[in-house]
């Protein structure tokens, strides 16, 4: 294994999940707030000591994508419980949400073991999608602490409700394209 710098930044990630868990479930939306800001900049940090220090690595292109996905899904779960604060996220967003990130785990399995396709890289509207959803996050934990902030944080939510079912609908168009150029134009995913 090689724990580079970047590698050992998504492992701290992913080691501030817990603390963020007992923060929300304690009911500290402020020590919350921090934990998913350090993490995100933890995010940061990692990909840009892997492109400027050229320490990317094999490890690390797994690695940073599960760090983010587990601290998403985590954040997202956990305010959609009732006890949420800040208002928490509607149920229904969250399920697309968890869905969407299945749909393209799937997509991209099937794309690898049918047709060889080595990778399936995120497009333009999933990179602003994730931005949403931790926007969402944010704005939801801001508004246990500043209630005011409400209309801004449930704009946000339904923001990454729109943004997701659109991210989803172009990944099934692309792995649909992607899918009928390694057929030859013939056929696509389902």
């Amino acid at each position: 294994m090689n724990f580079t710098v970047p590698n050992l930044l998504s492992l701290l990630r992913m080691g501030i999940i817990p603390l963020f868990v007992i923060a929300l479930l304690d009911q500290q939306p402020r020590r919350a707030l921090i934990l998913f800001l350090a993490a995100g900049v933890t995010d940061l940090l990692d990909g840009a000591i892997a492109r400027f220090l050229d320490q990317r690595s094999v490890l690390g292109t797994y690695l940073d994508p599960i760090a983010d996905k587990l601290l998403l899904v985590t954040a997202y779960v956990l305010l959609t419980l009732p006890s949420a604060p800040g208002g928490g996220i509607p149920l229904w967003i969250t399920v697309l949400v968890i869905a969407r990130d299945v749909l393209i785990v799937v997509v991209a399995l099937v794309l690898h073991l049918a047709h060889g396709v080595p990778s399936f890289p995120p497009s333009w509207i999933s990179k602003v999608n994730t931005v949403a959803q931790v926007s969402a996050i944010v704005g939801v934990l801001l508004v246990a602490l500043v209630p005011r902030w409400e209309l801004l944080a449930t704009v946000l939510v339904h923001v990454v409700a729109v943004l997701t079912v659109a991210s989803g609908l172009d990944y099934i168009v692309r792995a649909n394209r992607m899918a009928a150029r390694r057929e030859g134009g013939a056929g696509g995913v389902g």
